[in-house]
């Protein structure tokens, strides 16, 4: 992420904490006995607001990767274009 422009980086944090959100509403429902439909639904948000911060980060990760490899391999411990496709695939 240490690649990431200032708006890329912004955008998925808010979607993190979006997550975080939507996770802690999950638990205080459990927690509280909530109605199944709730706990579902809000689970359900959880889960798409992580798939869409999950895409960005490796999209953007991607990016900087393929423009400059080497660059990248020097910034990220030697990630390789190979490698992050690993990490993409391991989302779905």
């Amino acid at each position: 992420m240490r690649n990431a422009d200032e708006a890329t980086h912004k955008r998925i944090l808010n979607r993190l904490k979006r997550a975080r959100g939507q996770l802690d509403a999950v638990i205080n429902s459990v927690e509280n006995d909530g109605k199944c439909r709730d706990v579902v639904t809000q689970l359900s948000a959880v889960s798409t607001a992580l798939d869409r911060a999950g895409f960005a980060i490796v999209a953007t990760a991607m990016q900087h990767c393929l423009i400059d490899p080497e660059k990248t391999a020097e910034a990220e411990d030697g990630l390789t274009v190979e490698e992050l496709e690993k990490l993409f695939l391991s989302l779905s």
